[in-house]
């Protein structure tokens, strides 16, 4: 039996190598190609209306959520997975509050979106017009951005000196930590009341809006699709610089990193900010299209979604994180029929993919090499006995 297991994971490997290595033998055109039909695919998602492809769509079935709000979920989750995927898959760093920097982000638009937010009312004193809510939006992004990224550094500071699970707990005191301020802090946040009428691009939600209104998710979606895009883009580019590669070693081995020359605490610190701001990015988007936020939808659960995200799609590999997010996302929807026992069929579903693929479904290069070895070195230890 054992035997067995172990051939099929080799199968599994080779078939995963073999795309790749397919991926790459093509021609740049063949690739953008194939990219742009992609791209456009994902676009189209919310429109789905191919015939023998429509059972996908989670409104066919009895009490099922709209189709593009589920997307919408869909895309926020790949954008926390890529984010939480710097700091986890690549610097091999265990954050358990993740959902901090995410509820830090949402909160960002709600405070500082309000028509009495400070940010509007400086675009009033210094431009001498009345606030445009695309521009306040926009303003409200990069104070999220930043704010999430000051919170990644103040955090990582003093903590990650620590290593394995007492980084683990820090962390996760701290997202507990932002959930019990956002409930007690009645003043600024309003409690466990929560705040309403929170602003998306064209203000907060009103019957006045053409695009980015409550009902009609389509838009939200392509709207956060395209942040997606960018954030894998730039992502990417960062993996594969100076920066990436640091990151890379220290996870690997922090000892010879820094023996080699490379100072993990300062690029330890660096994910820990990238991540944060991606974190941050995906809690405005969520606080935007809800138009409402409170305490209770930032509990350490979630947290824990997050990060089995990114088990379960294969850490260190962007393709395999967002396949994990995109799974977890909707499976729990696609599961309705069942009621309350869809929660059970999900978790079965989950420790299946754990017992049968350790090392994620669509699991990195490196971990896919390092694999095979064990396998081959298991088989070659009988031969010597």
């Amino acid at each position: 039996m054992i035997d067995k297991i172990r051939s099929a994971d080799r199968r599994r490997v080779g078939v995963l190598t073999s795309v790749g290595d397919r991926w790459r033998a093509l021609t740049k055109w063949q690739q953008a190609i194939g990219l742009a039909a992609f791209v456009a695919f994902l676009y189209y998602l919310p429109l789905l209306g191919v015939p023998g492809l429509t059972w996908l769509r989670t409104d066919s079935i009895e009490g099922g959520n709209n189709w593009a709000g589920v997307l919408f979920v869909c895309a926020i989750y790949v954008l926390v997975a890529i984010g939480l995927n710097v700091v986890v898959g690549l610097a091999g760093l265990l954050d358990l509050g993740y959902i901090g920097f995410f509820a830090i982000g949402a909160y960002s638009v709600a405070l500082f979106g309000s028509v009495n937010s400070p940010v509007v009312k400086w675009i009033q004193q210094e431009f001498n017009l009345p606030p445009t809510w695309a521009v306040t939006w926009a303003i409200c992004l990069f104070i999220a951005i930043v704010l999430t990224m000051i919170s990644g550094v103040l955090l990582g500071w003093p903590t990650l000196r620590l290593r394995g699970d007492y980084l683990a707990i820090v962390t996760l005191g701290f997202g507990e930590i932002i959930r019990i301020v956002a409930r007690n802090a009645t003043g600024l946040t309003n409690g466990p009341v929560g705040i309403s009428a929170i602003p998306g691009p064209e203000g907060p939600p009103s019957v006045d809006n053409k695009v980015f209104g409550l009902i009609d998710a389509k838009p939200w979606y392509w709207l956060a699709i395209t942040f997606v895009l960018i954030m894998v883009i730039l992502v990417r580019r960062l993996e594969h610089s100076r920066v990436g590669r640091a990151w890379l070693a220290v996870r690997e081995d922090e000892d010879a990193a820094a023996v080699m020359g490379v100072y993990p605490f300062k690029f330890k610190l660096w994910a820990f900010a990238i991540g944060a701001a991606l974190g941050g990015l995906s809690g405005f988007l969520f606080g935007s299209r809800n138009a409402f936020i409170d305490p209770t939808q930032f509990n350490a659960n979630l947290s824990i979604l997050f990060v089995a995200m990114v088990v379960v799609g294969g850490s260190g590999n962007m393709i395999g994180v967002s396949l994990g997010a995109v799974l977890l996302a909707y499976l729990p929807e696609r599961f309705r029929d069942f009621a309350d026992y869809r929660w059970l069929v999900f978790g079965l579903a989950m420790v299946l993919v754990m017992i049968l693929r350790p090392q994620g479904l669509v699991p990195s290069r490196r971990r896919a090499r390092e694999l095979k070895d064990r396998a081959a070195d298991a088989e070659e230890v009988p031969a010597h006995v």
